[in-house]
Formats: structure tokens, sequence, C-alpha cells
């Protein structure tokens, strides 16, 4: 009979735990403008965190804090992809034993140049991986998902191998996988 030693490693498994940003799971902050129907909500995360999403002119920022205030001036909440966008609900937690230090959530960027039948621009699909606290939050990778058919394996790898050591401001957003029309369009300045 063989006997195994946990380490500290081992302990410390990685995992996802999920939560959601829909709109009846989060509190809205203030009323819609009127003016352009820009929004804010904070939704619950894991840890304490909350999950900030803010949408103004059809584009949507997702920042993670100990509150609104905090979350809002993190470099995340200073990213605005170019194109429209909008974020899926489902956030993922990556954790190392119960800590999250990662999230990953699926955008939906517009291709301007692919309208459908009403003229309205298609979207494409990309996993974003935000790095957390403690230090900045800001994003770490993208991930084209239509690009890569194992999008999801792909942006686990990059929160559990990059998130905790990237330098936001410093560090460079990696593409991770296959660079498709996604990343192409979230990349344009």
């Amino acid at each position: 009979m063989s006997c195994i030693a946990l380490n500290g490693a081992a302990a410390q498994s990685m995992g996802s735990s999920y939560t959601s940003t829909a709109p009846k799971n989060c509190r809205q902050v203030g009323k819609p403008s009127e003016l352009d129907g820009s929004t804010t909500r904070i939704c619950p995360g894991k840890d304490g965190l909350m999950v900030l999403i803010a949408e103004d002119d059809l584009r949507e920022i997702v920042s993670v804090g100990r509150n609104r205030k905090v979350a809002a001036e993190e470099p995340a909440a200073k990213v605005w992809f170019a194109p429209f966008n909008s974020s899926e609900t489902t956030v993922e937690w990556r954790a190392a034993g119960t800590k999250p230090f990662a999230i990953i959530q699926r955008w939906h960027i517009a291709d301007n140049a692919d309208p459908d039948k009403q003229g309205r621009p298609n979207t494409r699909d990309m996993l974003v991986v935000t790095r957390l606290p403690p230090g900045p939050v800001c994003h770490v990778a993208y991930v084209d998902a239509i690009a890569n058919p194992n999008a999801n394996e792909l942006a686990r790898k990059a929160a559990d191998d990059d998130a905790r050591s990237f330098t936001c401001g410093k560090d460079e957003v990696k593409i991770v996988g296959t660079r498709g029309r996604a990343v192409e369009l979230a990349t344009m300045r």
C-alpha cells in the first residue's frame, strides 16, 4: 500500500465557482439615465468581493472590489472596447483553495462589418480573464471563443498561470490561443 503526502500546493487546489450578474441578482445604483440609458449595478461575488457592471453607450465595463467605490477605481473599470459590447451574466471565479484570484467572463463584441438580416451587427464571443485583489484588478488575457474550441480551458489555464503574477499597467494583456475576429475587434484602437 502506498502513502500520499499532501503538501501546501495540493491543499491549494485550483477550482471554479460561479456567480451571476443578472439584474435580478444585483443592486441597481441610481436610476438608469434617461438621456443615454446608462446603468450601473453592483453584484455579490465571492470572498467579500463585489462585481461592478457599468453600461454606457452600449458598451460595458466589469470590475471587482470590496465595494462599488473601490471597484470603480480599478484599472478594469477604465477599459472600454471600441465596438459595442456586453458581458454574459455568468462569472466564473478561479480560486486556489477558497481564495479567488481571477474571474473569467464571456463577452459579446459587435462586428459592424457583419450585419444580420435586420442590419444589426452580429456579435463575436470572447472570454476575458481578469485578475483580482490583492493588488489592482485588470484584464490579463483574451481568448477568442469561436476560434478556439477549447476556449474555457485556455482561459482557466491563463487565469491559473498568469493572473496572480500579472502586473497591471506594465504587463500586456495576452492573446491566448488562436487569434480570431472577437479578439481583433476587442483590441482595435
